[in-house]
């Protein structure tokens, strides 16, 4: 470093932390690799889904869960690509950085690619609590062209914020190990700087935290409807799609949550931070692996693959858990005659005097 380094370089020179290239060049390749793959299965399976429950309560669901794991998959493209190519380049930002437009487009893809996912797992959340507890609305208001006018609206929101800081002529920071830019982390001078932070891990907190509150309202209403009607049609379909939300909500809040809180935790005590570089790279690896390990909630926890591990639960346990019949698919017909009876008190006394010969029909 000498001193006709560009000042979007400054501070290159005091780098704490770093890494063998020929293995971070390695580990990059084959992350982004096995992230690529994953996701194009889970984009393969959902399609497939989706043309089978195309006019069903679930299509919604799957244009949704569509759009996160593109999402993904374009995030492994271009965030690793970047990623390989300054690792294979020995971190030189000097040399192909001048004008700060590579770190600029990295910043901002970094932003986009961590905040959307996160927006689409919360708007899955509440598309399935309002399934779950407002099916006539939601089978009547909730089309295929209100979805895609959804997902683009979550996508433009994700991408304002991510050029926010372009459009404020502030310019994204290359950080201390060199390999990855996002805002300001280190010599914090304004209310600005923080801003950027805090407002970054607020949204990321939020949309986790609705996640969390509208898949606890649906679980509920889903085992509350059972006790209540102890009818087993129309709620196959839901128990499948609520497994995914929690697998996908609990994915990200481990993957997430580290990367979040300790921005949050840079952004309040600028400075005064006591977060190292070598901390934040850790848990910038771990928000990492959310891209990995999402498109594996679609290809493991499908109905299928549900089914033979409930079977060799149930052979190890010994024991009769549930009537598989409880696993059938089911028409949005069945959807709106289970949300009838859970609303309706006359209707659910009414099946509960039934004779029991009935009922087991």
């Amino acid at each position: 470093m000498n001193s006709s380094k560009s000042p979007v370089l400054d501070g290159l020179g005091n780098t704490t932390c770093s890494a063998h290239n020929k293995i971070s060049v390695f580990f990059s390749i084959i992350f982004m690799t096995v992230g690529i793959l994953s996701n194009s299965l889970a984009i393969a399976i959902l399609m497939k889904a989706y043309q089978r429950f195309r006019q069903k309560s679930k299509a919604s669901f799957l244009l949704f869960a569509s759009g996160l794991v593109v999402t993904d998959l374009f995030g492994h493209l271009i965030n690793g690509t970047i990623a390989v190519f300054v690792y294979a380049s020995d971190k030189d930002w000097i040399r192909f950085n001048q004008s700060n437009i590579l770190c600029s487009v990295f910043g901002i893809c970094m932003v986009f690619f961590g905040l959307c996912p996160l927006f689409l797992g919360s708007v899955m959340a509440v598309e399935r609590c309002i399934g779950v507890t407002k099916p006539i609305f939601h089978s009547t208001k909730m089309t295929s062209k209100h979805v895609k006018m959804i997902l683009t609206t979550v996508c433009l929101f994700a991408v304002f914020i991510a050029l926010l800081p372009i459009l404020s002529f502030r310019a994204y920071q290359i950080q201390a190990s060199r390999t990855w830019c996002f805002y300001k982390t280190e010599h914090i001078e304004d209310w600005e700087d923080r801003f950027y932070l805090l407002l970054f891990s607020c949204l990321g907190l939020l949309a986790l935290a609705v996640s969390f509150l509208c898949n606890a309202v649906t679980g509920i209403t889903l085992l509350r409807v059972k006790f209540k009607s102890q009818q087993r049609q129309g709620r196959s379909h839901h128990f499948e799609m609520i497994i995914q939300l929690l697998a996908i909500m609990c994915v990200s809040c481990i993957c997430w949550s580290p990367f979040l809180v300790t921005m949050a935790n840079i952004g309040i005590n600028a400075d005064r931070s006591m977060e190292t570089c070598e901390t934040i790279l850790v848990v910038l690896r771990m928000a990492t692996w959310n891209q990995i390990l999402d498109p594996w909630v679609y290809i493991l926890l499908r109905k299928a693959v549900l089914k033979t591990l409930y079977k060799i639960a149930r052979r190890c346990c010994g024991m009769h858990i549930m009537n598989l019949h409880m696993w059938e698919l089911s028409s949005i017909k069945n959807s709106l005659k289970v949300a009838a009876i859970s609303e309706s008190p006359v209707s659910s006394k009414q099946i509960n005097q039934q004779p029991l010969s009935s009922t087991g029909q």
